[in-house]
């Protein structure tokens, strides 16, 4: 990520410039529009890494002993899902804080707490908290998800870069969707059908302080297409990112508890209970 912003940055600022179209409302550098979707980039690797080690563990046979403790494989998963989430918001804090110095500050206004004002970029990190939890969590899940099903060190490897790439490559992690929509409306479709885009925009409007319950603008959100009444949007953060990204983390979660378990998973199907190990 770190090259990403230094190097690469400073040539497509050249050719993509300044975003002036809605949502962004203003003029965005392209080192500040791209830092959201590199630090998705920092937890998308980190979920892909975290959980390579339940795959070693099987093959090593360490996850026998996980599997005999008294407790339910879903704490363990969990366990392990909270575990490379937090490893992960360290990385990506630590991220933040160096770009701070390449004059990538969060916006918003301070954060009033009555006796103590949190100014700029505290209030950004602080915003983002809970768009960074959001997104660590769902890629954490996809990824317990396809460790759980597959059984081979060197196939995890395959499919992991066949899932990283068109999941960060094809969002608006690098560009505005209204750009990709101007040059090729297919991959814009599969932008709006990528998980991943609507955790970029989440950390990207949380980031930059453009997060709270509005009541300006329609009473509404798309939901893939389909218009569905809301209580109200967000300032910046539409309602869909939020449903979008908890809604993946739950079916990714249910799905690995589901196939981690020997007694009825997709690991039993594939040579029993004892096979996993």
């Amino acid at each position: 990520p770190l090259v990403w912003l230094f190097i690469f940055a400073a040539g497509f600022r050249q050719t993509l410039g300044v975003s002036i179209i809605p949502p962004y409302q203003t003029y965005v550098l392209y080192e500040t529009f791209v830092t959201p979707g590199l630090v998705g980039m920092i937890l998308l690797f980190n979920a892909m890494q975290s959980s390579l080690s339940m795959v070693y563990d099987r093959e090593t046979g360490a996850m026998r002993t996980l599997l005999v403790s008294p407790f339910p494989r879903s704490f363990l998963l969990v366990s392990k899902l909270l575990g490379g989430v937090a490893v992960a918001l360290l990385q990506v804090y630590v991220f933040l804080f160096i770009a701070y110095f390449w004059e990538i500050e969060p916006g918003g206004d301070p954060i009033n707490l009555g006796f103590f004002a949190i100014p700029a970029p505290f209030n950004g990190w602080l915003t983002v908290l809970p768009a960074l939890l959001l997104t660590g969590l769902m890629l954490g899940a996809l990824a317990l998800f396809m460790s759980s099903v597959i059984r081979q060190l060197e196939n995890f490897a395959g499919v992991m870069n066949f899932v990283i790439f068109p999941m960060f490559f094809a969002s608006s992690a690098l560009y505005p969707l209204w750009r990709i929509r101007e040059s090729s409306p297919l991959l814009y479709e599969i932008c709006r059908f990528n998980p991943f885009t609507y955790c970029v925009e989440l950390i990207r409007f949380g980031l930059y302080g453009q997060i709270g319950p509005s009541v300006e603008g329609p009473l509404t959100t798309k939901f893939f297409g389909v218009e569905i009444p809301w209580p109200f949007v967000f300032g910046g953060i539409d309602a869909t990112n939020v449903v979008v990204v908890i809604f993946f983390t739950l079916v990714f979660l249910l799905g690995a508890i589901y196939a981690y378990n020997p007694s009825k998973g997709l690991i039993a199907r594939r040579g029993g209970p004892g096979a996993g190990a």
